[in-house]
């Protein structure tokens, strides 16, 4: 039985599952930035409306690489390490210098969490699926994509 058939390990599920929520929190900070500031709440340091605007648009590529890899998309992955990698720094700043852990150390379980699984053999096995060795013996047209 072949891996496409039976569709992604566990291990990038729940790696595309916690991506998916971390991608669905910031949209809801988006929402909720766009709805303080046309209610007229103004911050000096910031814009709401172009942070929020920065919240959507990667919340909702982060949410769109969880769900991705969630239906088995090879492509999530490349979205899921790049986001985790950039929230590692993000959490260690709410732990130091920001001085809040009830943020800090949960964002930074789930980033470390989310590298594990997608790095976890299963999830590598899987991944390298598209780049064996091909079975027939015609013209090498090159790996296969998905």
């Amino acid at each position: 039985m072949s891996t496409e058939q039976t569709g992604p390990p566990t291990t990038i599920r729940v790696a595309g599952l916690v991506t998916a929520l971390e991608g669905a929190i910031a949209v809801i900070v988006a929402v909720v930035l766009a709805i303080r500031e046309a209610a007229g709440h103004e911050e000096a340091a910031i814009s709401g409306y172009g942070t929020a605007a920065w919240f959507g648009i990667i919340g909702g590529g982060v949410l769109v690489g969880g769900v991705a890899l969630l239906a088995g998309r090879r492509w999530g992955r490349a979205i899921a390490v790049v986001a985790q990698i950039l929230l590692l720094p993000v959490a260690y700043a709410l732990l130091t210098d920001s001085h809040q852990p009830w943020f800090g150390i949960p964002l930074a379980i789930a980033a470390i969490a989310v590298l594990v699984l997608i790095f976890s053999p299963a999830s590598t096995r899987w991944l390298m699926v598209d780049y064996g060795p091909d079975d027939s013996t015609a013209d090498d047209s090159g790996p296969r994509r998905r």
